[in-house]
């Protein structure tokens, strides 16, 4: 049973969020030829203010060149 976790920063719309899910279980599928029914995909969403990256908060990101 293929279980897939994805960490994502909060902000996107449900749609967005289905759609991934529908594509990552799609592409395990196609990939390993596990059967849909045995294939889990979750989201992990984090506050962007709990996200660092090189230094800099996902929060802050861009704010400086505005």
């Amino acid at each position: 049973m293929p279980l897939i976790e994805i960490h994502l920063a909060e902000g996107r719309t449900k749609d967005q969020k289905e759609k991934l899910l529908r594509a990552v279980t799609t592409a395990v599928h196609d990939a390993i030829d596990a059967p849909v029914s045995s294939i889990r995909v979750w989201i992990q969403e984090f506050p962007k203010d709990e996200y660092m990256a090189a230094g800099e908060l996902l929060s802050e990101r861009g704010k400086q060149q505005r």
